[in-house]
């Protein structure tokens, strides 16, 4: 009998935080967490800073490079396995820059019920990213583009890219699953940018870490 998977990564709205975006002269408003860096561009063209800050994160054990400081969102939302914390790191580059290849550089996760991921099952894992990226696709009225597998260690993980707008923006997305863990790895770029090493290096930087030890007690 084959399980199929009813529930997919977090999608819900997040108004508190983010506002929305103007492309051209169309206002979008958000929708959608798993898609936050979509609805976070307020132009089309951005550019990126030349230094790269680190940003490591012990509580969601991971480390990762961006062109600028990341801020954080937390959000709280209720899904088919219950209720789940989201948090959201993202780096917008500022209006007045103009040459960014990314619109928006974003770190997602969030952690579900023990029993809920099945992360030792090829299978059942498959169904979740399928059900995950095909979600995201719809949320914004997007196009999936191509998917593929990629993992990070021990973490299993795909690939994908999301033409959004008309296909004037992509969304290309890094999802890992680490134990009951879900991790979102996101650019969000023009169409004519869609290649470009920034998302590469964004990408590549990132690892996941051991949580932060106590430190021991003196004697």
């Amino acid at each position: 009998m084959q399980v199929k998977f009813l529930f997919s990564a977090p999608a819900q709205p997040t108004q508190r935080y983010f506002s929305g975006f103007l492309c051209g002269r169309e206002k979008l408003s958000m929708n959608n967490l798993f898609v936050v860096p979509l609805l976070l561009l307020s132009a089309l063209g951005f550019a990126q800073s030349d230094t790269w800050e680190e940003v490591k994160s012990f509580e969601g054990r991971f480390r990762v490079l961006a062109p600028g400081t990341m801020q954080l969102a937390v959000d709280t939302m209720e899904t088919p396995v219950g209720a789940l914390t989201y948090y959201t790191y993202y780096y917008q580059p500022p209006a007045e820059e103009k040459s960014a290849e990314n619109l928006m550089y974003m770190v997602s996760y969030c952690d579900y019920p023990e029993g809920s991921l099945h992360a030792d099952s090829t299978e059942l894992l498959a169904e979740f990213f399928e059900t995950t990226r095909e979600s995201g696709a719809f949320s914004i009225n997007g196009d999936l583009i191509y998917h593929s597998e990629r993992n990070l260690g021990d973490a299993n993980g795909q690939y994908w890219r999301i033409d959004y707008l008309d296909g004037n923006a992509v969304l290309k997305t890094w999802a890992l699953v680490a134990g009951r863990r879900f991790y979102s790895v996101q650019t969000a770029t023009v169409a004519t940018r869609s290649l470009n090493r920034s998302t590469d290096r964004f990408f590549e930087s990132f690892v996941l870490i051991e949580a932060e030890q106590p430190a021991p007690q003196k004697p």
